[in-house]
Parts: C-alpha cells; sequence; structure tokens
C-alpha cells in the first residue's frame, strides 16, 4: 500500500532532478525540446511529498510511445494519458514512488504554462509555499494511507493558488 509522506524541503532533490533529466534526455534524444523540474521539490525551501515531477517537451507527443520500452528499462511504468489528454504520463518506484513524468508537446500552451506558472509563482512567493507545504504536511498526518483523500483536501487550496499563479505569470511574460 502507498504511504502518503510529506518530508521538509532536501536539497538533494534538485540534483536528482538533474540525474534522472539526463538519463531522460538520452532516450528521447532530438525528439526532446525541453525538460523542466516542476512540483513541489522544485521549490526550494517547501515540504513536498519526495517525488520528483519532470516535465520534458517533445515535438511530437505520439512520438512518445515508441519511447516506451526504454522508459521501462530505466524503471517507469507508462502510463498513457492517464485522464490529461495531450500527455504521456510515467512513474517509478511502485508503492514507494520516486519520479513523476508528465510529457508534453512543446506547443501545449495552457499545460506546459499551467505547470511554470504555478512552480515559478511558488518560487517566488514564500508564503504561499508555506501555506501549501503546511496544508500537505497536515493532509499526510490526517490521510497517511488514503491518497485520494489527500488529493481531495488540498484539491480547492490548488485550484485557487492556480487561478492567481496564472494570472501573475501572464503579467510577468507581459512585462518581459
Amino acid at each position: 500500500m502507498r504511504k502518503v509522506v510529506v518530508t521538509d524541503y532536501n536539497p538533494m532533490w534538485p540534483a536528482m532532478f538533474e540525474a534522472e533529466a539526463a538519463k531522460i534526455k538520452e532516450i528521447f534524444g532530438d525528439e526532446l525540446i525541453a525538460i523542466h523540474h516542476i512540483g513541489s521539490t522544485s521549490v526550494p525551501e517547501m515540504k513536498a511529498k519526495p517525488i520528483i515531477d519532470i516535465m520534458p517537451l517533445v515535438r511530437d507527443i505520439n512520438a512518445v510511445d515508441k519511447f516506451n520500452d526504454k522508459m521501462i528499462e530505466l524503471g517507469y511504468e507508462p502510463m498513457g494519458e492517464f485522464g490529461l489528454p495531450g500527455r504521456r504520463y510515467f512513474r517509478k518506484g511502485g508503492d514507494n514512488r520516486t519520479h513523476h513524468v508528465h510529457i508534453y508537446q512543446f506547443d501545449n500552451k495552457a499545460e506546459v504554462e499551467r505547470h511554470l506558472a504555478f512552480r515559478d509563482y511558488l518560487r517566488e512567493h514564500k508564503d504561499a509555499a508555506e501555506r501549501y507545504g503546511k496544508l500537505k504536511e497536515e493532509l499526510a498526518k490526517r490521510f497517511p494511507d488514503d491518497i485520494e483523500a489527500y488529493m481531495d483536501g488540498k484539491d480547492q487550496f490548488v485550484k485557487e493558488l492556480e487561478q492567481k499563479a496564472l494570472k501573475w505569470y501572464g503579467e510577468k511574460l507581459e512585462r518581459n
């Protein structure tokens, strides 16, 4: 059974991302356009589930499926779109999950911006990151054996934060 665990920030998370990103770059080669560290482990000093979220951007999302065998060799379980059209999702580590890979086509602006805006907003708004980290920690203590209840418990907070982040990100892009 998968336990819900939230820990203090681990300064090794960026290096863990870089190490895995290098392996993914090797697999996808010229199909890969960019690769981003996203999710809570990408926000310095924020409490998080110790799972590295990685977002590769590729030229053609449909070409990703031909790399499934190579991702399996790397320890990943291919999950297809897994509820999000236009995405390819892979997870690693079974019940002791270590990595999630969310692959999008480079021009899937809505999904790519959603992830980058959320990450960058939390990086620049320490108060929001602290509130989100505390909420996750409280939910993990309340629902250590129920990932669904944990996810439901943070859903409203995440939706509200995402809207603020997208507005802020859009304004930031306009200024630059």
